[in-house]
């Protein structure tokens, strides 16, 4: 017995509606555009933006733990995990043990991690003035409504 609902194509009215609509859709969109723009700025320091906001994530002055990283992410913790390796191989990342389980590790910035990020906070200020000024109302109310929405 076939699903009667799927045995009937979509109108192409709705397809036009959905693409000039969906919040998701036109979210994908930006995120995908403003990380191609943050990762060219990036590419003289050899990180992506994906990277960028990692390091953020770990400068702290405790070493967070990798569930605390993946929840300010909103990333699973493999993910984060996975994306801590080519940080660790470049030297900006060191895992430790978790002092109070030493099941877990706790990624902290190294010196050198430090410094990345210090390079790269003023090209992302840079890129990301340029970005709000082109916003209108400037990005206070994008910010609003995209935390509302998480």
């Amino acid at each position: 017995m076939s699903n009667a609902s799927a045995d009937i194509p979509a109108p192409y009215a709705a397809t036009l509606h959905i693409r000039d609509h969906c919040l998701c859709l036109h979210a994908q969109r930006a995120a995908r555009t403003l990380s191609r723009r943050f990762d060219e700025a990036f590419r003289a320091l050899g990180i992506t933006s994906g990277q960028f906001s990692l390091l953020n994530g770990l400068n702290r002055p405790e070493p967070p733990t990798i569930g605390a990283v993946a929840s300010l992410l909103a990333m699973d913790r493999s993910t984060v995990t996975a994306n801590l390796k080519p940080l660790e191989r470049m030297g900006a990342v060191v895992l430790g043990v978790d002092p109070k389980d030493r099941r877990s590790r706790r990624p902290a910035l190294t010196d050198a991690g430090r410094a990345l990020l210090a390079a790269a906070t003023p090209i992302w200020i840079r890129e990301h003035g340029a970005v709000e000024a082109g916003l209108a109302g400037g990005g206070d109310a994008l910010r609003a409504g995209l935390r509302q929405v998480a």
